[in-house]
């Protein structure tokens, strides 16, 4: 999951052009990118596009991010989405533990009226203060919920946060990678909105990458071969976790002088895995 691209769910013509481009995973938008009067249409063609499951056939990752769990539009973007093979249902907008069991029993309720047979994970935004405080008891509120998404854009520019200063972002960064390591579920790092700024771009994933965030969203197709080529296992890495992997089959816990030992091993089988799907 080292890129995340969005896609408007009012935008046709891209859904098939993001389908055969290089991010590891599509996120079909029907809240923020997507105005009041164009939301239903969205809806609908989001379900046409993904209702013969082509994100199958490129092997594709799909979310859906639909709007916010208390508004109006929640229950129809919900009788959609759920009768869909989607990997991760997006929520917007949760800032309580309380919030997110309100909503799993909304779409438990909603799924037993469909008769479903699939039931998608959750990926929940961390996009505003009280949520940030909250995020640890947001992401262990549910096992349904698979990771946590920051969004910096309404964290910070409400509140005057100059994004610009890498400490604030680092501050946020770390608070939610924390967040998501105590309830054991992955944290993915906020869109970029410099279209141009590369540098910017790769500043901002790298701090994330250090973190251990698996990947970051992209807001256009440009970003996401800087987000490939960030999150990606550098050679020295791969060489690096294979020598611990291979160490540890023999018993072996002291490799190149330093010791491994169970956290250690796990990480290198990660990167390792990570290398090898990345060279499928």
């Amino acid at each position: 999951m080292r890129s995340k691209l969005f896609v408007p769910g009012d935008r046709p013509a891209l859904f098939a052009k993001a389908m055969a481009g290089a991010a590891d995973v599509l996120s079909f938008d029907l809240e923020d990118a997507v105005a009041a009067s164009a939301k239903a249409e969205a809806r609908t063609q989001v379900a046409a596009f993904l209702g013969d499951a082509p994100h199958r056939v490129a092997g594709k990752q799909v979310i859906v991010r639909v709007n916010a769990w208390h508004s109006p539009l929640w229950e129809d973007d919900l009788r959609a989405v759920l009768a869909l093979d989607v990997d991760l249902i997006n929520l917007p907008k949760i800032e309580s533990a309380e919030q997110v069991r309100q909503a799993v029993a909304e779409i438990e309720a909603i799924e037993a009226r469909l008769h479903t047979r699939h039931a998608p994970g959750l990926l929940v935004n961390i996009e505003t203060p009280r949520a940030l405080r909250h995020a640890a008891a947001i992401a262990s509120a549910h096992p349904r919920i698979r990771g946590l998404q920051l969004g910096l854009g309404d964290l910070f520019e409400p509140h005057g946060i100059r994004r610009s200063a890498l400490q604030n972002v680092h501050a946020a960064q770390y608070a939610l990678r924390m967040a998501a390591a105590e309830a054991g579920v992955f944290a993915y790092d906020a869109a970029f909105p410099g279209l141009d700024d590369e540098a910017g771009f790769r500043t901002e994933a790298e701090s994330a990458r250090a973190l251990g965030y698996v990947g970051k969203s992209c807001v256009h197709p440009r970003q996401v071969a800087w987000a490939n080529a960030v999150f990606a296992p550098t050679q020295d890495e791969i060489e690096a976790a294979r020598h611990i992997v291979d160490a540890a089959r023999d018993g072996v816990y002291a490799v190149d002088g330093r010791m491994v030992d169970a956290p250690f091993l796990a990480r290198a089988r990660a990167v390792v895995a990570l290398a090898d799907g990345n060279r499928a």
